[in-house]
């Protein structure tokens, strides 16, 4: 029943968000801007966008080899890619980060927390890169742009979201706060999850000084963060946003990312168009343009997602065809001889 309370919400306000934007733009006029869009650039933006994807594989492998799991690239690239899968495409509540981590703790035998924490991890190192580039850029766009009385909320809740999220990586890499916390774990049903709790806080514990691979991993986020601006540049070039530079989608991007942080809709529709609408709008680009460019953007999103579709169905298909083999072999297999002396 909750499932589908938080999926009707998410869908009113996913429609509702996309009707208010459409009421004001020209509708013929966004359609006649994607029908123009040239093709070779956003090809580019889509195979730039697929080049982030590996770039993830490739900095959760720095944290999962710190577990000492051996998982090759090829292997976490076809995990995440089912992730992303689940969370862009299909209208679930299954988060991507939640593939992820079981598919990763399937193949690990017997160390599904550290599957689990390599995620979590990756997740905090990724965020920790875009809220520096996001407190950084808040910074920036409110002095440099004529607006910027319009960006100083944002930034006050970019410094504020930051400084929360930095005291809980503190808070789960605290030893003094985990030795408080474990007394709970001696409290009534708290107790039977005291020993999953322990696994969870040892894994978490590997990264406590891995310097080096903490260090690596948020260095490749903040090259995921350069390349998807690089994405979106692309695709406003595509339809003809020509008088804004690099440096603004490189100023948008992270504030974009961080109006999406609370999952209110599908897949980000929706407050993503608002916010490309409006953070475009401080630069002059015209309010079907922005929203052409939005549009384009999550079409981008969906199509370097699906490749994690056919994974999934290829590893459903051949895992069927052994289960069907396996039942086979038991059915043709030679009845064991009676005695028929008994």
């Amino acid at each position: 029943m909750k499932q589908n309370f938080v999926t009707v919400l998410k869908i009113l306000v996913t429609v509702g968000l996309l009707a208010f934007i459409l009421t004001r733009v020209d509708l013929r006029s966004v359609m006649g801007i994607i029908a123009e869009a040239n093709l070779p650039l956003l090809f580019l933006g889509t195979a730039l966008y697929f080049f982030a994807i590996v770039l993830g594989a490739m900095k959760w492998r720095i944290l999962v080899k710190a577990q000492d799991i051996d998982a090759s690239l090829g292997a976490l690239l076809s995990f995440s890619l089912m992730g992303l899968f689940f969370g862009n495409v299909l209208p679930s509540n299954i988060g991507g980060d939640v593939v992820r981590a079981y598919d990763l703790a399937r193949v690990t035998k017997g160390r599904a927390e550290a599957a689990a924490i390599s995620v979590l991890v990756d997740r905090l190192m990724g965020m920790c890169a875009f809220f520096s580039a996001a407190v950084v850029t808040a910074a920036l766009a409110t002095v440099m742009l004529a607006q910027a009385h319009t960006l100083e909320q944002i930034e006050v809740a970019t410094v504020i979201a930051a400084s929360a999220f930095l005291a809980l990586c503190a808070a789960l890499f605290s030893r003094r706060i985990a030795r408080r916390v474990a007394v709970l774990f001696e409290i009534g049903p708290a107790k039977r999850v005291k020993p999953m709790a322990q696994n969870i806080y040892r894994a978490l514990q590997v990264y406590r000084f891995r310097y080096g691979a903490l260090a690596l991993n948020v260095l490749l986020s903040m090259t995921i963060v350069v390349v998807t601006a690089l994405v979106w540049f692309l695709v406003g070039r595509a339809v003809g946003i020509t008088h804004v530079s690099f440096f603004a989608f490189l100023l948008f991007n992270p504030l974009i990312a961080f109006v999406l942080l609370i999952p209110i809709s599908f897949n980000g529709l929706g407050p993503k168009e608002a916010a490309v609408v409006f953070f475009f709008g401080l630069v002059a680009v015209p309010e079907e343009r922005a929203l052409a460019m939005s549009l384009l953007f999550h079409v981008i999103v969906v199509v370097t997602s699906l490749p994690g579709g056919f994974v999934w169905f290829s590893k459903r298909r051949h895992a069927a065809a052994r289960e069907y083999q396996t039942s086979e072999m038991l059915h043709t297999a030679p009845a064991a001889p009676t005695d028929s002396s008994q």
